[in-house]
Protein backbone atom coordinates (compact mmCIF):
# COMPACT_ATOMS: atom_id res chain seq x y z
CA UNK A 1 0.00 0.00 0.00
CA UNK A 2 1.60 3.59 -1.31
CA UNK A 3 1.99 6.07 1.74
CA UNK A 4 0.09 8.75 -0.25
CA UNK A 5 -2.56 7.07 -0.67
CA UNK A 6 -5.81 7.49 0.88
CA UNK A 7 -6.41 4.34 2.33
CA UNK A 8 -2.82 4.02 3.98
CA UNK A 9 -3.62 7.47 5.64
CA UNK A 10 -7.00 6.70 6.77
CA UNK A 11 -5.59 3.07 7.94
CA UNK A 12 -2.71 5.15 9.78
CA UNK A 13 -4.29 7.37 11.04
CA UNK A 14 -6.98 4.86 12.95
CA UNK A 15 -4.33 2.63 14.16
CA UNK A 16 -2.39 5.84 15.82
CA UNK A 17 -6.16 6.50 17.21
CA UNK A 18 -6.61 2.54 18.40
CA UNK A 19 -2.94 2.60 20.11
CA UNK A 20 -3.95 5.77 21.53
CA UNK A 21 -7.50 4.38 22.93
CA UNK A 22 -6.21 1.23 24.21
CA UNK A 23 -3.19 2.78 25.88
CA UNK A 24 -5.44 4.98 27.88
CA UNK A 25 -8.06 2.10 28.37
CA UNK A 26 -4.77 -0.12 30.01
CA UNK A 27 -3.84 2.74 32.25
CA UNK A 28 -7.04 3.66 33.76
CA UNK A 29 -8.07 -0.22 34.00
CA UNK A 30 -5.25 -1.20 35.13
CA UNK A 31 -5.04 1.95 37.96
CA UNK A 32 -9.08 1.06 39.08
CA UNK A 33 -7.73 -3.29 39.80
CA UNK A 34 -4.71 -2.17 41.64
CA UNK A 35 -7.25 0.28 43.69
CA UNK A 36 -9.83 -2.54 44.13
CA UNK A 37 -7.15 -5.23 44.84
CA UNK A 38 -6.01 -2.80 47.61
CA UNK A 39 -9.14 -2.22 48.74
CA UNK A 40 -9.48 -5.98 48.90
CA UNK A 41 -6.40 -6.74 50.48
CA UNK A 42 -7.45 -4.22 53.44
CA UNK A 43 -10.89 -6.13 53.69
CA UNK A 44 -8.88 -9.31 54.44
CA UNK A 45 -6.41 -7.41 56.60
CA UNK A 46 -9.45 -6.35 58.41
CA UNK A 47 -10.61 -9.70 59.24
CA UNK A 48 -7.72 -10.91 60.07
CA UNK A 49 -7.73 -8.51 62.98
CA UNK A 50 -11.43 -10.06 63.53
CA UNK A 51 -9.95 -13.49 63.61
CA UNK A 52 -7.28 -12.76 66.28
CA UNK A 53 -10.13 -10.75 68.51
CA UNK A 54 -12.02 -14.04 68.47
CA UNK A 55 -8.82 -16.01 69.64
CA UNK A 56 -7.72 -13.74 72.03
CA UNK A 57 -8.78 -13.55 75.55
CA UNK A 58 -8.28 -10.96 78.55
CA UNK A 59 -7.55 -12.86 82.04
CA UNK A 60 -8.81 -11.11 85.05
CA UNK A 61 -5.02 -9.96 85.97
CA UNK A 62 -5.46 -7.70 82.70
CA UNK A 63 -3.08 -9.82 80.78
CA UNK A 64 -3.95 -10.88 77.20
CA UNK A 65 -3.71 -14.08 75.75
CA UNK A 66 -3.11 -15.31 72.82
CA UNK A 67 -3.08 -19.20 71.79
CA UNK A 68 -0.22 -20.85 70.45
CA UNK A 69 -2.74 -22.59 67.47
CA UNK A 70 -4.36 -19.48 65.62
CA UNK A 71 -6.84 -20.01 62.52
CA UNK A 72 -4.41 -18.29 59.87
CA UNK A 73 -1.58 -20.69 59.72
CA UNK A 74 0.37 -18.17 58.30
CA UNK A 75 0.82 -16.52 61.46
CA UNK A 76 3.18 -19.36 62.43
CA UNK A 77 5.45 -18.94 59.59
CA UNK A 78 8.06 -16.96 59.63
CA UNK A 79 8.72 -15.48 56.46
CA UNK A 80 4.89 -16.06 55.16
CA UNK A 81 4.17 -12.37 54.31
CA UNK A 82 1.39 -12.36 56.72
CA UNK A 83 2.17 -10.60 60.08
CA UNK A 84 0.62 -9.60 63.82
CA UNK A 85 1.25 -7.33 66.38
CA UNK A 86 -0.52 -6.09 69.27
CA UNK A 87 0.23 -2.94 71.15
CA UNK A 88 -0.38 -1.16 74.37
CA UNK A 89 -1.37 2.79 73.87
CA UNK A 90 2.33 3.36 75.31
CA UNK A 91 3.72 1.55 72.42
CA UNK A 92 4.77 -1.50 74.44
CA UNK A 93 4.62 -4.55 72.66
CA UNK A 94 2.28 -7.19 73.97
CA UNK A 95 2.10 -9.87 71.05
CA UNK A 96 3.45 -10.32 68.12
CA UNK A 97 2.97 -13.85 65.57
CA UNK A 98 5.89 -15.91 64.99
CA UNK A 99 6.00 -14.97 61.54
CA UNK A 100 7.02 -11.70 62.27
CA UNK A 101 10.09 -12.48 64.09
CA UNK A 102 12.89 -10.33 63.09
CA UNK A 103 10.98 -7.75 62.08
CA UNK A 104 10.60 -4.15 63.14
CA UNK A 105 7.81 -3.22 65.16
CA UNK A 106 5.12 -0.71 63.18
CA UNK A 107 4.74 2.33 64.90
CA UNK A 108 1.03 3.09 65.17
CA UNK A 109 0.01 6.63 64.32
CA UNK A 110 -0.12 8.75 66.88
CA UNK A 111 -3.98 9.48 68.67
CA UNK A 112 -5.42 7.12 66.35
CA UNK A 113 -8.37 7.33 68.99
CA UNK A 114 -10.63 3.74 70.27
CA UNK A 115 -12.99 2.32 67.95
CA UNK A 116 -10.48 3.70 64.32
CA UNK A 117 -8.55 2.35 61.72
CA UNK A 118 -5.57 3.00 59.79
CA UNK A 119 -4.27 1.80 56.61
CA UNK A 120 -0.88 2.30 55.12
CA UNK A 121 1.45 1.06 52.68
CA UNK A 122 5.14 1.45 54.44
CA UNK A 123 8.49 2.04 52.39
CA UNK A 124 9.24 -1.27 52.76
CA UNK A 125 6.52 -2.79 50.24
CA UNK A 126 4.05 -4.17 53.32
CA UNK A 127 0.23 -2.57 53.46
CA UNK A 128 -0.24 -2.41 57.19
CA UNK A 129 -3.68 -1.77 58.90
CA UNK A 130 -3.74 -0.44 62.56
CA UNK A 131 -7.58 -0.81 64.36
CA UNK A 132 -7.73 0.51 68.01
CA UNK A 133 -9.72 -1.66 70.43
CA UNK A 134 -11.06 -1.02 73.65
CA UNK A 135 -11.75 -4.77 75.43
CA UNK A 136 -13.63 -5.59 78.23
CA UNK A 137 -13.91 -8.54 79.91
CA UNK A 138 -16.39 -10.29 82.36
CA UNK A 139 -15.39 -8.85 85.47
CA UNK A 140 -15.37 -5.72 83.94
CA UNK A 141 -11.22 -5.44 83.41
CA UNK A 142 -10.70 -2.98 80.54
CA UNK A 143 -7.45 -2.42 78.65
CA UNK A 144 -6.64 -0.86 75.32
CA UNK A 145 -5.17 -2.21 72.63
CA UNK A 146 -3.83 -1.69 69.04
CA UNK A 147 -4.02 -4.63 66.44
CA UNK A 148 -1.83 -4.28 63.85
CA UNK A 149 -1.80 -6.54 60.63
CA UNK A 150 0.33 -6.70 58.20
CA UNK A 151 0.98 -8.34 55.03
CA UNK A 152 4.01 -8.30 52.05
CA UNK A 153 2.35 -6.20 48.77
CA UNK A 154 3.83 -8.90 46.79
CA UNK A 155 0.36 -10.28 46.33
CA UNK A 156 -1.25 -7.00 45.08
CA UNK A 157 1.92 -6.54 42.64
CA UNK A 158 1.30 -10.46 41.69
CA UNK A 159 -2.71 -10.00 40.97
CA UNK A 160 -1.91 -7.03 39.46
CA UNK A 161 1.07 -8.12 37.19
CA UNK A 162 -1.23 -11.16 35.88
CA UNK A 163 -4.23 -8.89 35.57
CA UNK A 164 -2.07 -6.59 33.12
CA UNK A 165 -0.44 -9.22 30.72
CA UNK A 166 -4.17 -10.89 30.97
CA UNK A 167 -5.55 -7.33 30.20
CA UNK A 168 -2.78 -6.58 27.52
CA UNK A 169 -3.08 -9.90 25.46
CA UNK A 170 -6.56 -8.88 25.19
CA UNK A 171 -6.35 -5.46 24.20
CA UNK A 172 -3.73 -6.18 21.77
CA UNK A 173 -5.86 -9.38 19.61
CA UNK A 174 -9.08 -6.79 20.22
CA UNK A 175 -6.71 -4.13 18.35
CA UNK A 176 -5.42 -6.38 15.44
CA UNK A 177 -9.10 -7.59 14.95
CA UNK A 178 -10.25 -4.15 15.04
CA UNK A 179 -7.63 -2.97 12.68
CA UNK A 180 -8.34 -5.88 10.31
CA UNK A 181 -11.95 -4.56 10.53
CA UNK A 182 -11.33 -1.28 9.31
CA UNK A 183 -9.14 -2.53 7.22
CA UNK A 184 -12.12 -4.20 5.19
CA UNK A 185 -14.66 -1.23 6.34
CA UNK A 186 -11.98 1.26 4.51
CA UNK A 187 -11.61 -1.14 1.44
CA UNK A 188 -15.37 -1.17 1.06
CA UNK A 189 -16.32 2.59 1.69
CA UNK A 190 -13.49 3.48 -0.93
CA UNK A 191 -14.48 0.87 -3.28
CA UNK A 192 -16.59 3.42 -5.18
CA UNK A 193 -13.44 5.95 -5.22
CA UNK A 194 -11.65 2.81 -6.77
CA UNK A 195 -14.46 2.03 -9.19
CA UNK A 196 -14.19 5.72 -10.76
CA UNK A 197 -10.91 6.03 -10.54
CA UNK A 198 -10.55 3.26 -12.80
CA UNK A 199 -13.47 3.87 -15.21
CA UNK A 200 -11.20 7.13 -15.94
CA UNK A 201 -8.00 4.87 -16.59
CA UNK A 202 -10.45 3.15 -18.83
CA UNK A 203 -10.95 6.86 -20.78
CA UNK A 204 -7.68 7.70 -20.31
CA UNK A 205 -6.69 4.73 -22.31
CA UNK A 206 -9.91 5.05 -24.66
CA UNK A 207 -11.79 1.88 -23.82
CA UNK A 208 -14.77 4.33 -22.58
CA UNK A 209 -15.75 7.87 -23.20
CA UNK A 210 -17.95 9.06 -20.02
CA UNK A 211 -18.27 7.85 -16.51
CA UNK A 212 -21.65 5.76 -16.88
CA UNK A 213 -21.01 3.33 -13.79
CA UNK A 214 -23.54 3.05 -10.80
CA UNK A 215 -21.74 5.46 -8.31
CA UNK A 216 -22.68 6.40 -4.71
CA UNK A 217 -25.32 9.13 -4.05
CA UNK A 218 -22.07 11.30 -3.14
CA UNK A 219 -19.85 10.53 -6.61
CA UNK A 220 -22.87 11.01 -8.48
CA UNK A 221 -22.45 15.14 -8.88
CA UNK A 222 -18.16 14.71 -9.34
CA UNK A 223 -19.10 12.09 -12.18
CA UNK A 224 -21.65 14.62 -13.76
CA UNK A 225 -19.08 17.56 -13.52
CA UNK A 226 -16.63 15.07 -14.62
CA UNK A 227 -18.30 14.01 -17.69
CA UNK A 228 -19.56 17.23 -18.32
CA UNK A 229 -15.84 18.44 -18.39
CA UNK A 230 -14.96 15.63 -20.49
CA UNK A 231 -17.52 16.61 -23.09
CA UNK A 232 -16.29 20.36 -22.83
CA UNK A 233 -12.85 19.62 -23.93
CA UNK A 234 -13.80 16.95 -26.53
CA UNK A 235 -16.16 19.08 -28.23
CA UNK A 236 -13.56 22.16 -27.90
CA UNK A 237 -10.62 19.49 -29.55
CA UNK A 238 -13.11 19.03 -32.32
CA UNK A 239 -13.94 22.55 -32.46
CA UNK A 240 -10.33 23.19 -33.41
CA UNK A 241 -9.34 20.12 -35.48
CA UNK A 242 -12.63 21.50 -37.39
CA UNK A 243 -11.69 24.83 -37.10
CA UNK A 244 -8.24 24.07 -38.52
CA UNK A 245 -9.33 22.26 -41.58
CA UNK A 246 -11.92 24.58 -42.38
CA UNK A 247 -9.20 27.70 -42.22
CA UNK A 248 -6.84 25.30 -44.60
CA UNK A 249 -9.60 24.36 -46.87
CA UNK A 250 -10.74 27.85 -47.39
CA UNK A 251 -7.57 29.59 -47.40
CA UNK A 252 -6.67 27.38 -50.68
CA UNK A 253 -8.65 28.82 -53.26
CA UNK A 254 -7.65 32.45 -52.07
CA UNK A 255 -4.02 31.52 -52.08
CA UNK A 256 -4.16 29.51 -55.24
CA UNK A 257 -5.99 32.80 -57.00
CA UNK A 258 -3.16 34.94 -55.24
CA UNK A 259 -0.46 32.87 -57.14
CA UNK A 260 -2.06 33.51 -60.23
CA UNK A 261 -2.10 37.24 -60.13
CA UNK A 262 1.69 37.84 -58.83
CA UNK A 263 2.64 37.75 -62.61
CA UNK A 264 0.76 40.67 -63.79
CA UNK A 265 -0.21 42.13 -60.02
CA UNK A 266 -0.73 45.60 -61.01
CA UNK A 267 -3.13 44.49 -64.01
CA UNK A 268 -5.18 42.44 -60.90
CA UNK A 269 -4.53 45.11 -57.94
CA UNK A 270 -8.78 44.91 -57.25
CA UNK A 271 -8.84 41.09 -57.45
CA UNK A 272 -6.19 40.36 -55.14
CA UNK A 273 -7.14 43.21 -52.92
CA UNK A 274 -10.60 41.35 -52.95
CA UNK A 275 -9.01 38.31 -52.11
CA UNK A 276 -7.33 39.20 -49.04
CA UNK A 277 -10.38 40.83 -47.60
CA UNK A 278 -11.89 37.80 -48.52
CA UNK A 279 -8.79 35.76 -46.67
CA UNK A 280 -9.38 38.26 -43.99
CA UNK A 281 -12.86 37.50 -43.41
CA UNK A 282 -12.04 33.75 -43.38
CA UNK A 283 -9.40 34.33 -40.72
CA UNK A 284 -11.62 36.53 -38.43
CA UNK A 285 -14.53 33.85 -39.09
CA UNK A 286 -12.36 30.61 -38.08
CA UNK A 287 -10.40 32.60 -35.08
CA UNK A 288 -13.85 33.57 -33.37
CA UNK A 289 -15.35 29.71 -33.63
CA UNK A 290 -11.65 28.78 -32.05
CA UNK A 291 -12.15 31.77 -29.68
CA UNK A 292 -15.40 30.32 -28.24
CA UNK A 293 -13.75 28.40 -26.01
CA UNK A 294 -12.66 31.52 -23.74
CA UNK A 295 -9.47 31.73 -21.56
CA UNK A 296 -10.69 29.13 -19.06
CA UNK A 297 -9.21 25.08 -18.84
CA UNK A 298 -12.65 23.65 -17.32
CA UNK A 299 -15.76 24.68 -16.56
CA UNK A 300 -16.99 26.53 -13.89
CA UNK A 301 -19.91 27.96 -11.36
CA UNK A 302 -21.48 30.60 -13.01
CA UNK A 303 -24.24 32.86 -11.32
CA UNK A 304 -26.54 33.68 -14.19
CA UNK A 305 -28.44 36.66 -12.73
CA UNK A 306 -24.89 38.49 -12.33
CA UNK A 307 -23.68 37.47 -15.67
CA UNK A 308 -26.78 38.43 -17.53
CA UNK A 309 -26.94 41.48 -15.43
CA UNK A 310 -23.08 42.33 -16.51
CA UNK A 311 -23.99 42.15 -20.33
CA UNK A 312 -26.75 44.07 -20.12
CA UNK A 313 -24.76 46.99 -18.38
CA UNK A 314 -22.33 46.59 -20.89
CA UNK A 315 -24.47 46.91 -23.81
CA UNK A 316 -26.50 49.69 -22.47
CA UNK A 317 -23.49 51.62 -22.99
CA UNK A 318 -22.72 50.34 -26.09
CA UNK A 319 -26.00 51.05 -27.50
CA UNK A 320 -26.28 54.12 -25.18
CA UNK A 321 -28.29 56.09 -27.92
CA UNK A 322 -30.97 53.47 -27.86
CA UNK A 323 -31.33 53.71 -24.30
CA UNK A 324 -32.46 50.40 -24.17
CA UNK A 325 -35.14 48.77 -21.62
CA UNK A 326 -33.67 45.58 -20.42
CA UNK A 327 -35.94 43.21 -19.06
CA UNK A 328 -34.91 40.05 -17.11
CA UNK A 329 -36.98 37.28 -15.45
CA UNK A 330 -33.85 34.96 -13.69
CA UNK A 331 -34.59 32.32 -10.76
CA UNK A 332 -32.72 33.57 -7.79
CA UNK A 333 -30.68 31.74 -7.20
CA UNK A 334 -29.46 30.25 -10.96
CA UNK A 335 -25.83 28.51 -10.63
CA UNK A 336 -25.11 27.06 -13.65
CA UNK A 337 -21.37 24.63 -14.38
CA UNK A 338 -20.51 26.24 -17.68
CA UNK A 339 -17.56 27.25 -19.88
CA UNK A 340 -17.54 31.30 -19.45
CA UNK A 341 -16.24 32.07 -22.48
CA UNK A 342 -19.17 29.74 -24.72
CA UNK A 343 -21.64 31.07 -22.48
CA UNK A 344 -20.49 35.08 -23.25
CA UNK A 345 -20.50 33.75 -27.04
CA UNK A 346 -24.17 32.68 -27.11
CA UNK A 347 -25.54 34.71 -25.04
CA UNK A 348 -23.81 38.00 -25.47
CA UNK A 349 -24.48 37.49 -29.59
CA UNK A 350 -27.65 37.16 -29.37
CA UNK A 351 -28.18 39.87 -26.47
CA UNK A 352 -25.80 42.03 -28.88
CA UNK A 353 -28.19 41.03 -32.19
CA UNK A 354 -31.50 41.97 -30.10
CA UNK A 355 -29.60 45.12 -29.31
CA UNK A 356 -29.21 46.09 -32.74
CA UNK A 357 -32.40 45.52 -34.28
CA UNK A 358 -34.51 46.45 -30.87
CA UNK A 359 -36.43 49.89 -31.17
CA UNK A 360 -36.36 50.59 -27.24
CA UNK A 361 -37.16 47.20 -25.39
CA UNK A 362 -35.17 43.48 -24.78
CA UNK A 363 -36.57 40.65 -22.74
CA UNK A 364 -34.44 38.20 -21.07
CA UNK A 365 -35.94 35.00 -19.62
CA UNK A 366 -34.58 32.14 -18.24
CA UNK A 367 -36.02 29.15 -17.13
CA UNK A 368 -34.04 25.65 -15.79
CA UNK A 369 -34.86 22.10 -16.10
CA UNK A 370 -36.97 22.50 -19.20
CA UNK A 371 -38.03 19.76 -21.19
CA UNK A 372 -37.98 20.05 -25.09
CA UNK A 373 -38.95 16.83 -27.69
CA UNK A 374 -39.22 14.54 -25.30
CA UNK A 375 -35.98 15.73 -24.05
CA UNK A 376 -34.72 17.45 -20.69
CA UNK A 377 -32.50 20.15 -20.72
CA UNK A 378 -30.39 21.81 -17.80
CA UNK A 379 -31.50 25.50 -18.66
CA UNK A 380 -33.12 27.72 -21.23
CA UNK A 381 -32.47 31.15 -21.75
CA UNK A 382 -34.69 32.72 -24.01
CA UNK A 383 -33.95 36.55 -25.72
CA UNK A 384 -36.99 38.35 -27.18
CA UNK A 385 -36.64 42.04 -28.85
CA UNK A 386 -39.43 44.66 -29.94
CA UNK A 387 -37.46 45.21 -33.53
CA UNK A 388 -39.09 44.09 -36.93
CA UNK A 389 -38.11 40.55 -36.43
CA UNK A 390 -36.50 38.29 -38.96
CA UNK A 391 -39.13 36.40 -41.90
CA UNK A 392 -39.45 32.77 -41.27
CA UNK A 393 -37.78 32.36 -44.66
CA UNK A 394 -34.58 33.72 -43.74
CA UNK A 395 -34.36 32.34 -40.06
CA UNK A 396 -32.25 29.08 -41.69
CA UNK A 397 -29.66 31.24 -44.14
CA UNK A 398 -28.66 33.85 -41.23
CA UNK A 399 -27.24 30.46 -39.47
CA UNK A 400 -24.69 30.36 -42.81
CA UNK A 401 -21.45 31.85 -42.83
CA UNK A 402 -21.31 35.44 -43.99
CA UNK A 403 -24.94 35.79 -44.40
CA UNK A 404 -26.87 38.80 -42.74
CA UNK A 405 -30.59 39.45 -42.16
CA UNK A 406 -30.05 43.19 -43.31
CA UNK A 407 -26.77 44.18 -45.72
CA UNK A 408 -26.75 47.32 -44.38
CA UNK A 409 -26.39 46.95 -40.90
CA UNK A 410 -22.47 46.83 -39.72
CA UNK A 411 -20.88 43.01 -39.34
CA UNK A 412 -19.50 40.15 -40.59
CA UNK A 413 -22.16 37.79 -40.91
CA UNK A 414 -20.87 35.31 -38.66
CA UNK A 415 -21.90 35.36 -35.19
CA UNK A 416 -25.07 33.55 -35.32
CA UNK A 417 -23.27 30.90 -37.43
CA UNK A 418 -20.64 30.67 -34.47
CA UNK A 419 -23.42 30.41 -31.94
CA UNK A 420 -25.48 28.14 -34.03
CA UNK A 421 -22.23 25.64 -34.32
CA UNK A 422 -21.43 26.57 -30.44
CA UNK A 423 -24.67 25.02 -29.40
CA UNK A 424 -24.44 22.14 -31.56
CA UNK A 425 -21.26 21.24 -30.40
CA UNK A 426 -22.47 21.62 -26.80
CA UNK A 427 -25.50 19.06 -27.50
CA UNK A 428 -28.29 22.31 -27.25
CA UNK A 429 -30.62 23.32 -29.69
CA UNK A 430 -31.21 26.60 -31.18
CA UNK A 431 -35.27 27.80 -31.93
CA UNK A 432 -36.02 31.13 -33.40
CA UNK A 433 -39.05 32.43 -34.20
CA UNK A 434 -41.54 35.69 -33.70
CA UNK A 435 -41.65 36.74 -30.20
CA UNK A 436 -45.23 36.71 -28.48
CA UNK A 437 -44.28 39.16 -25.81
CA UNK A 438 -42.63 41.98 -27.96
CA UNK A 439 -43.50 41.25 -31.37
CA UNK A 440 -39.70 41.20 -32.99
CA UNK A 441 -37.21 38.35 -33.15
CA UNK A 442 -37.36 35.51 -29.88
CA UNK A 443 -34.21 33.18 -30.18
CA UNK A 444 -34.67 30.39 -27.64
CA UNK A 445 -31.43 28.47 -26.76
CA UNK A 446 -31.81 25.00 -24.98
CA UNK A 447 -28.95 24.01 -23.02
CA UNK A 448 -27.95 20.35 -21.43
Amino acid sequence: MQTKSLSFRLLATEGIVLVAFFALVSVVLEQSFRESAVQALKERLQIQIYSLLSTAELKNTGELSIPPTLPEPRFANPGSGLYAFIQEPNKNLAWRSPSSIGLDVPVPPQKLGAGNNYFLFDNRGRYFLHSDIIWQNMTGIEREYIFTVAEDAEFVNNQQDKFKTSLRSLLAIIGIILIFLQFALLRWCLKPLRIIAKDLNDIDLGKKTLLDGEYSTELQGLAGNLNAFITHERAHLERYRNTLADLAHSLKTPLAILRGYTESFSANKEAVQEQISRMNEIVEYQLQRAAAKGEQNSSKSIELPLFINKLSTSLNKVYIDKAIDFDTNIPDPCQIYFEEGDLYEIAGNLMDNACKWCKKSVKVTVTQNPRKDRRNYSLLIQIDDDGPGIPDSKLNDILKRGVRADENIHGHGIGMTVVYDLISILGGKLEGSRSLTLGGMCWRVYLP
